[in-house]
């Protein structure tokens, strides 16, 4: 007589879920809304760090894209400005 064994289980586990606002706010910190992205960022860095979902890198480069596409604009747009308001020329 022989004794019937059990099959192995093979639960598929899901795999760990990405945070969307993580992906969104670096999306749009590459396209150029950086102060959306900053905010999403931030948002989305305190989501994975509550749930633990997988995004924390792209929340974390949204935030410094974010920041470093502010100052490198104030940087360059900023000296452009003193230049043309130092011109003084006349518009008649």
């Amino acid at each position: 007589m022989t004794t019937p064994t059990a099959a192995p289980s093979t639960t598929a586990v899901a795999p760990e879920s990405t945070n969307v606002l993580s992906v969104v706010a670096f999306v749009l910190s590459l396209v150029g809304f950086n102060v959306i992205a900053i905010v999403l960022g931030f948002i989305g860095l305190s989501q994975v760090k509550k749930t633990g979902q997988r995004g924390r890198g792209f929340a974390l480069a949204a935030v410094i894209i974010g920041f470093a596409s502010i100052v490198l604009f104030a940087l360059i747009f900023i000296p452009l400005v003193v230049m043309a308001a130092s011109s003084s020329v006349a518009i008649s």
